[in-house]
């Protein structure tokens, strides 16, 4: 459905991206992650056609960007980072004046703009002026004139920006009711947006793509090994190299804690590392008061991914 092939792209003597290369089938829902000036935007607008690459291609449903534009728009909807509006219109007008431009009219017309109103809960606010709109309910209104025309394919650039909790959760239960009839990419800051909507990421740093697959093989590679926590009533001299001599274990690390010992004990991926500490507990007669698997988060992976990718002497802030 979109084939991002080997895509660069320059600004003066800055490299906003280098041989960027991803795809997506038709209906699959990606994550597309990276620190502030990592190239998620300038990629989102040359797969939308507002940019054009300077090397590399890009084709949206078989079309390429560069040869039929105006084909890939309509079959596109976009939610760029700085939303489009109007702010002299109200919401009605100014969906209406969307849909129109999109080729709209008549029942459908109507029809998408009943469905739209509701899906981005913007009943409240239909008849308001734009420029008085919250900063949410102004995302919300952007997100409608994504999705006026019913496309097969939606760009979303940080579309939870300036959301509560509760407006978060309906946008994000919206992505996942669209999840098989369209195709969607949509980049976040907020990366526990991402592992709701889907588990497949594609991770960008420094304009290259770092990582791409889905969140669990993405933690493996990432985090190489598994870790649980230990803790229990007992010396921990006498505990550590137990737990050293287990098989596959590749690293004990002491813990501080109160009346007893605690340890953070990891071993690759596939090790049954929890139950031969359960086993070694009972056989030994350790009181434990904790003993647990601790999963990596997406932010984890995160951070560890981008770290290693980070060129020697390059400054970066990790969001």
């Amino acid at each position: 459905m979109i084939e991002v092939r080997d895509v660069s792209k320059s600004f003066g003597t800055m490299a906003a991206l280098d041989r960027v290369s991803f795809s997506l089938n038709k209906g699959e829902i990606l994550g597309f992650l990276g620190p502030n000036g990592a190239g998620k935007s300038t990629t989102m607008k040359i797969v939308t056609t507002f940019l054009a690459a300077d090397s590399g291609s890009v084709t949206v449903d078989g079309i390429d960007v560069l040869e039929q534009p105006l084909a890939v728009r309509s079959r596109v909807g976009y939610l760029p980072e700085n939303v489009p509006l109007y702010l002299d219109m109200n919401v009605q007008e100014y969906l209406e004046f969307v849909g129109r431009a999109r080729g709209l009219g008549g029942a459908r017309l109507r029809q998408r703009l009943d469905w739209c109103v509701e899906a981005c809960g913007l009943v409240t606010e239909y008849h308001k002026p734009i420029g008085e709109l919250s900063k949410g309910y102004k995302q919300r209104t952007g997100l409608a004139q994504a999705l006026i025309h019913d496309p097969e394919i939606l760009i979303l650039d940080e579309p939870t920006s300036g959301l509560d909790p509760l407006q978060i959760l309906g946008i994000r239960e919206l992505i996942k009711s669209l999840a098989g009839a369209k195709t969607i990419i949509f980049s976040t800051h907020i990366l526990q947006e991402v592992s709701p909507v889907t588990d497949r990421v594609v991770i960008i740093n420094e304009g290259r793509i770092i990582a791409d697959g889905r969140v669990g093989d993405l933690q493996r590679e990432a985090m190489g090994s598994n870790r649980v926590f230990l803790g229990a009533r007992q010396d921990a001299a006498a505990v550590s190299p137990l737990l050293e001599g287990l098989a596959g274990v590749e690293r004990v690390e002491h813990l501080a804690a109160d009346g007893g010992c605690r340890f953070e004990v990891r071993a690759p991926f596939g090790t049954e590392l929890l139950g031969d500490l359960h086993r070694l507990a009972r056989e030994q007669g350790w009181e434990l008061n904790e003993l647990h698997e601790a999963p990596y988060s997406l932010e984890d992976t995160f951070i560890a991914l981008t770290k290693r990718s980070v060129r020697p002497g390059a400054q970066q802030e990790v969001v």
